[in-house]
């Protein structure tokens, strides 16, 4: 019997990280990091489940979850053969539903949708190769890499032939670079000092820490208050010191002329880079103010909603650092065009992994870039937190500020049964004994 998709759970999942204001900036000062879950099932009990999610913070997540499931439904009935044998053909399919794609196309809650259920697909595939997803993309020959991608409105950036060219120059030092990186792991950078909600003493004390742990690189939220950045950049500076990065994110709250007059305020500090300076959406006021600002770059990409968004950044040189996300585009087929671009232009990737799991998928799709798409870790970090990993079957492991490589089959993506029950919304026990906030409507 050829075995079929037969069921797409999703679960609707949200930790209480407002309680502690985990997670806190400029733009959301209560987050409750949430997942809209999925988990894929097979009619075969040899092909392992698949495990995916999109990451939301809290109202809302119902969603996404909503989303997920109707955009699962299309894949419900089908062989996991023709899936994971056609991965590029799947995506172009999934993406294809002419009645969804009215609710988008590629943005919004639909496409948030469409990375979980992309992502639990990636899961299964990587588990049935019993290969970390990383170490399985990276196997992948070029073409194949090259056909994952759905090339209609990238080719003006980057066409298919020069994205194989790239791909099979890298391809002869991919064995060495795994055998590297499993060796050192990859360069990652620290938020967990740096949430707006955080009191001076604390933001001392965890920068402190940071620097004791062996962190290289700290990031800072601002754009609430100006003196109040000033004196919270001048405390991260003095601890850790003229010779670490430090780079700032004020998550979307200001206008151009905004941005750089509050970089010009914070430049004595000598800040690395400014991340999501103004609206996700806006290009060039992202070159405005990278042109501005120089030389400290803008990054952005956490809520760049696809591909074709990112190529008109890189396009019109409005961003100095790419950051990706894992969930926020269609899921591991749309980032590896992303990729492809990013490397094309010389821009750096440096995801984004603040939020539950993030952290978790993301180290994959860079540790992949280094073995077959850039080739380099030069000026590349992946962004950490110490939050909620304990919830994961296969945590994110570090060493010093290095995430080491996965070593378990899959995206480690699969969050402990327990963990689901205990925090599906609304009727999980961690929901129901105390009030939170993602339940709560305000005027």
């Amino acid at each position: 019997m050829t075995a079929r998709i037969v069921a797409v759970d999703t679960i609707d999942v949200r930790f209480p990280t407002s309680r502690e204001l985990d997670g806190s900036d400029a733009m959301n000062p209560a987050p409750d990091y949430s997942a809209a879950y999925v988990i894929l099932r097979a009619d075969d009990p040899e092909i392992p489940d698949g495990h995916g999610f999109t990451f939301t913070i809290g109202r809302g997540n119902e969603l996404a979850t909503q989303a997920a499931r109707i955009v699962g439904e299309r894949v419900r009935g089908m062989t996991v053969a023709e899936i994971v044998g056609d991965l590029g053909g799947f995506w172009r399919y999934l993406t294809g539903d002419s009645q969804l794609r009215w609710l988008g196309p590629d943005k919004g809650a639909i496409h948030l949708g469409t990375a979980a259920v992309v992502n639990a697909v990636w899961d299964m595939a990587a588990k049935m190769a019993g290969q970390p997803l990383w170490q399985y993309l990276a196997s992948f020959s070029p073409q194949q890499l090259v056909d994952l991608v759905d090339w209609r409105y990238l080719r003006d950036a980057l066409t298919p032939e020069a994205a194989l060219e790239m791909l099979q120059r890298q391809e002869p030092g991919r064995a060495e670079r795994t055998e590297f990186l499993l060796r050192e792991g990859y360069p990652a950078y620290t938020t967990s000092a740096g949430w707006l909600g955080y009191d001076d003493a604390r933001l001392r004390r965890l920068c402190q820490e940071s620097v004791d742990a062996g962190w290289e690189a700290v990031k800072l939220k601002v754009g609430a208050d100006l003196e109040d950045d000033r004196r919270r950049c001048a405390i991260a500076r003095e601890v850790i010191g003229p010779d670490r990065r430090l780079m700032i994110d004020a998550n979307q709250v200001l206008g151009v002329d905004e941005a750089v007059a509050w970089m010009d305020g914070l430049a004595e500090f000598d800040v690395y880079w400014f991340e999501e300076p103004t609206s996700p959406d806006d290009v060039l006021g992202h070159a405005a103010i990278a042109e501005r600002i120089a030389p400290t770059l803008v990054a952005t990409g956490e809520h760049t909603q696809n591909a074709v968004m990112f190529k008109q950044l890189l396009q019109a040189k409005a961003i100095g650092i790419c950051q990706i996300d894992a969930c926020r585009v269609g899921g591991v087929n749309e980032v590896v065009g992303i990729l492809l671009m990013a490397a094309a232009h010389g821009i750096p990737v440096c995801p984004h992994a603040g939020g539950v799991g993030l952290c978790e998928l993301v180290q994959h799709l860079s540790m992949f870039d280094f073995v077959a798409v850039s080739g380099s870790m030069h000026d590349r970090v992946i962004e950490y937190v110490d939050h909620l990993h304990e919830h994961f079957v296969d945590p994110v492991r570090t060493r010093g500020s290095r995430y080491l490589a996965p070593e378990r089959p899959g995206y480690s993506a699969e969050i402990h049964p327990e963990s689901l029950r205990r925090h599906q919304f609304p009727d999980g026990p961690v929901w129901r004994s105390t009030a939170g906030t993602s339940g709560t409507i305000t005027a």
